[in-house]
This record gives structure tokens, C-alpha cells and sequence, in this order.
């Protein structure tokens, strides 16, 4: 995690009828289940908005050189969830920047703290048919991994979600949305919540 300071991402738009964004202070961090849409929504307000984005997982795939599910294989959950914490911790330096964090993150209190610190956090909502339908063919989440069940899905939703809905700052549904209007939605939100704080 110590390489983090070094990443320069790219977050310039050749599109010139892209839309800008007034600066707000801090960081957005998307939240919510496996398959709600931070990875689409962190891409779209990239290149809508010209935010930086950082995809946790992939950072910390990239770091310890292979895949989420053999860091989960060889090194245990505990690990990856330590890798997390440690990742929002260096992420305190930075400013203005979308995080599009894995479906756990939120579930452990030091996280939140963490994230409360440097940005609003934001819960991307869907259904469990929404997220079904999102993560059958994927074979990179572990936890869903030969459990690809409404059921199941809806389960573990419903035992995630007092934590989620505890850290969030902005609630986001995305069901049957288009990305722009949700994306738009968020950038709305925090900036109302920061005027108003």
C-alpha cells in the first residue's frame, strides 16, 4: 500500500461536451453490496465529471500481484480486509477523488472512520434481482462464488445492511437508472450536504 502515493491517474476527458463540477472539499466514497454499481458509476462520474477514481480491489490486487480471490485463498479474508483499512488510511492525503470500495469495506467501524474523515460516503443501492442479474457471469467477487442465489443474495444483503446504511451519508438506488441521472444525483447530494454543513 505504500506505492499508493506514487499512482497518477488519469482522469482527463478528450470529450469536449462533457460537463464540469463545481469543487467540493473531500472525497466520495461509493458503498454498497457486490454488483449495486460503484465500478460502473465511480467509471461514469470519471469521465462525466472529470473526478479521479480509485478501485480499492483493484489497487490492492495490483499490490499484492494477483487476483482478489487467491489473496483470499492464500492470505485469508482477515488479511484483505486489513489491506482495505490500510488503503483508506494512506487515502487520507488525497482530495477530490471518487473511491469505488469493496462490498465489505463498510462493515468494519474503522473503515467508516476513516472514510469520514477525508469524504462523504455514499450507499449505491440495488436489489437483489438488480445484483443477480450484475454478478452471475463474474467469477472475481469470492463471498458470491457457488452462491449465486436471489436467495442468498437477499441474505446477505439483509445482514450487511444496518452497517451500510449506519456509515452512509447519501443514499443512492440504481435500479432501472440510468448511470448519468445517478451519477448526477450524487454530485448533487454531496455537494448539498457540504453547503449545508
Amino acid at each position: 500500500m505504500d506505492k499508493l502515493s506514487q499512482l497518477n491517474l488519469d482522469c482527463a476527458s478528450r470529450d469536449k461536451n462533457l460537463h464540469t463540477v463545481s469543487p467540493f472539499d473531500g472525497n466520495i466514497f461509493l458503498i454498497g453490496f457486490m454488483g449495486a454499481g460503484k465500478s460502473t458509476v465511480s467509471k461514469a462520474l470519471k469521465d462525466l465529471f472529470h473526478l479521479e477514481v480509485i478501485e480499492m480491489d483493484e489497487i490492492i490486487a495490483r499490490e499484492n500481484g494477483m487476483s482478489i480471490p487467491e489473496i483470499f485463498d492464500k492470505y485469508g479474508e482477515e488479511y484483505f480486509r486489513q489491506q482495505e483499512t490500510q488503503l483508506l488510511k494512506n487515502l487520507q492525503s488525497r482530495k477530490n477523488v471518487v473511491v469505488s470500495c469493496g462490498g465489505g469495506v463498510a462493515m468494519r467501524p474503522v473503515n467508516v472512520e476513516e472514510m469520514k474523515k477525508s469524504g462523504t460516503i455514499v450507499l449505491l443501492q440495488a436489489s437483489p434481482v438488480t445484483i443477480l442479474e450484475r454478478v452471475k457471469d463474474s467469477h472475481d467477487r469470492p463471498l458470491l462464488e457457488n452462491n449465486k442465489t436471489k436467495d442468498y443474495i437477499a441474505q446477505l444483503m439483509d445482514a450487511r445492511r444496518p452497517a451500510y446504511e449506519k456509515a452512509a451519508d447519501l443514499t443512492v438506488g440504481t435500479d432501472h437508472k440510468d448511470v448519468r441521472d445517478i451519477c448526477k444525483e450524487i454530485i448533487d447530494g454531496v455537494n448539498a450536504l457540504q453547503h449545508s454543513a
